[in-house]
């Protein structure tokens, strides 16, 4: 496996100019020769499908939901950031660098990273002439307010709905697009496969479904934004449809897998309720700018009424251990906290887990008024959910499987191990390190739709030229047998257990000895029961319906399949990686202080898996991790 990143030579700063100037370039008359399929229309993807249609590319844009509009970006809450430096306080793009850099455990890359944060400024400049409703300043600037693993004010922000609005700003320049025939948008579609033509990723293969019909679509290049794969712990922030089928079927044609074990545990999620859930919900970290995060300094005080309590009996815990970023600390770290405040048994609310997140003294200081237009939305989502009322009893949060670091590797032109299979936004590797912080996700998808994947793209096409293969070819004969092969497979098993069933007990497995603290016993111990399970499922699940027609349960069928494979690679690599970094806790590698313990000397790398068959030990690849501008220091919030 190749794993030249292809880095531009040449000072960090200057790295993406020189390189946009350096590529190849499609001539506007010669665009309308070459098609193009992307895979998903959240952010990243109707971003990029919007920019390449008004650029003059014949695009194809697929996604499983009935609307661009019900893509998982839409429940992004918190804000997006920009180095802008509208507060005056310190912020640069070198510092919107070094605090990504920092903030992701020294796990990213350089150059990427940077040109991220490069783009970050340009980003805010095209949604806002979108008509994005950014809050704004008396004065009528666009507002900004903090984020975690920051000490600047950076996040722009619409209320508690940012995602949502930058959704609808992506999703009107895609309409447009749509309008005019450029783009060619296949709702309720999903990929099941990827087709390579002389080692070229040529098509895909997709169930409608609606009709359960199998199609096979060909183009020059295929484009995969299909987000993460946190509902591998079955219980998380995301949608419950949300997957990794895409991204592990890639990897399963030859797209390396890089990092599966960085995933991230969002510190301000709604503590489950009970066993009936599907989903959790997220509170936006955008909170903890006004809440303070606090628990029972005396375990009998647990179950009294949080306001019952004095302030002299509270422990405010990041306050007191990170007193530069108090309540601001990187997501990472704040969740682990949570986690060894609950474990000493002063957790709160039912089962003891649970932290509160008060709004009192914000409330006390600027009125609740102004609390409202902040978080209005959050804080009535929240008393829905809880019937509790946020602005008199402080919130009960725990942290959740939220982000995925981990994904397809891609070199800085987005473009996986397998040449014409771009990966964007959550779905590839590369921007975030072993942690993601707050807001950076909205940026890092609109970066690589909007700005990245229209000047990389084009080289690629300028390279191999037009060559469109028929969909009717070989290749595609076979990727649509292999297909339909495993939809009968699964009708045809008709066990005894739901597919519902198989799922969560593989979350079960995955949270308990792979999510916030791992070990090498829990570890192996997973692997074991994983493959285990897998077995199970081949021999006792029940996909109940018929293929021709719309079958939920065998769309979620083929999901937990790619999870059941998937889930085993998520804790190989964590059992692999033998150090402590960002959201990959190892307990065998902490200080003595509890913090986690990077082993710079032997892991200062990308892991990247090779997929090598079905009972096949995946091989690990490695892209050293070079740090040029941002020297490896002991990670500090304190």
């Amino acid at each position: 496996m190749n794993l030249n990143a292809k880095i531009p030579e040449g000072p960090i700063e200057n790295k993406w100019e020189n390189h946009k100037f350096r590529i190849k370039l499609v001539n506007p008359s010669n665009r309308r020769k070459y098609n193009v399929i992307i895979v998903g229309s959240g952010l990243a993807g109707a971003s990029a499908a919007a920019t390449l249609g008004e650029l003059g590319y014949n695009v194809k844009c697929f996604c499983y939901q009935d609307s661009p509009r019900r893509a998982h970006s839409i429940a992004a809450q918190g804000g997006i950031n920009a180095a802008k430096n509208y507060q005056n306080d310190g912020d640069s793009v070198h510092r919107l660098f070094y605090d990504t850099i920092k903030g992701g455990d020294f796990r990213s890359r350089e150059a990427n990273v940077h040109r991220l944060a490069e783009l970050s400024v340009n980003i805010i400049d095209q949604c806002v002439a979108q008509g994005v409703p950014f809050a704004r300043e008396y004065g009528g600037l666009l507002a900004n307010r903090s984020f975690g693993g920051a000490q600047v004010s950076r996040t722009f922000y619409a209320r508690g709905q940012t995602g949502q609005q930058l959704l609808l700003g992506a999703y009107s320049a895609l309409s447009k697009q749509i309008s005019t025939g450029q783009v060619q948008m296949y709702t309720r579609h999903e990929m099941l496969d990827l087709v390579l033509v002389d080692d070229h990723a040529k098509g895909i293969i997709t169930r409608n479904l609606i009709s359960g019909e199998i199609d096979a679509w060909s183009a020059d290049a295929v484009i995969l934004a299909t987000g993460g794969y946190s509902n591998v712990f079955f219980l998380s922030t995301n949608a419950t449809g949300c997957n990794v089928t895409a991204s592990y079927r890639a990897y399963k044609k030859g797209a390396g897998f890089a990092n599966p074990c960085y995933t991230q545990i969002h510190p301000t999620c709604i503590p489950q309720s009970g066993g009936h859930q599907s989903k959790l919900t997220l509170m936006s970290e955008s909170l903890r700018n006004d809440g303070r995060v606090w628990v029972p300094l005396n375990k009998n005080d647990c179950q009294s009424d949080p306001r019952s309590i004095s302030d002299e009996n509270r422990d405010y815990y990041l306050e007191r251990k990170y007193p530069s970023f108090g309540n601001l600390a990187p997501r990472d770290i704040s969740s682990r906290s949570a986690k060894e405040v609950c474990d000493e048994g002063r957790g709160v609310g039912p089962g003891n887990r649970g932290v509160y997140l008060d709004f009192a003294d914000a409330i006390s200081r600027h009125g609740e008024n102004t609390i409202a237009e902040k978080y209005g939305n959050l804080f009535d989502m929240y008393e829905r959910i809880t019937g509790e009322n946020a602005y008199k009893r402080p919130m009960r949060i725990y942290p959740a499987p939220h982000y995925t670091m981990g994904g397809l590797w891609v070199d800085y032109n987005l473009m996986s191990t397998i040449p014409g299979c771009f990966v964007m936004g959550e779905a590839n590797f590369s921007d975030h390190g072993a942690n993601r912080l707050g807001a950076s996700a909205l940026m890092q998808g609109l970066a690589d739709g909007y700005f990245v994947l229209p000047y990389t793209l084009a080289n690629y096409l300028a390279e191999v030229g037009a060559n469109k293969p028929d969909p009717e070819g070989e290749q595609f004969k076979t990727a649509k047998k292999s297909v339909n092969d495993q939809t009968k497979k699964l009708l045809s098993i008709n066990g005894n257990r739901t597919v519902r069933s198989f799922h969560i007990e593989l979350g079960q497995i995955m949270w308990n000895k792979c999510g916030m603290a791992r070990n090498e016993k829990g570890l192996t111990e997973a692997i074991s029961q994983i493959s285990s399970l897998r077995e199970q499922f081949w021999s006792d699940v029940k996909v109940t319906g018929k293929d021709s027609d719309l079958n939920q349960e065998l769309e979620r069928a083929g999901r937990v399949v790619d999870f059941l494979e998937f889930g085993e690679l998520l804790c190989r690599d964590a059992l692999n990686r033998k150090e402590s970094c960002g959201g990959h806790f190892r307990e065998e590698y902490q200080s003595h202080e509890g913090e986690a313990e990077r082993d710079d000397e032997n892991f200062s790398h990308a892991s990247v898996w090779e997929y090598k068959g079905e009972k096949e030990t995946p091989i690990k690849h490695k892209e050293e991790l070079e740090f040029n501008v941002v020297k490896p220091s002991v990670r500090s919030y304190k």
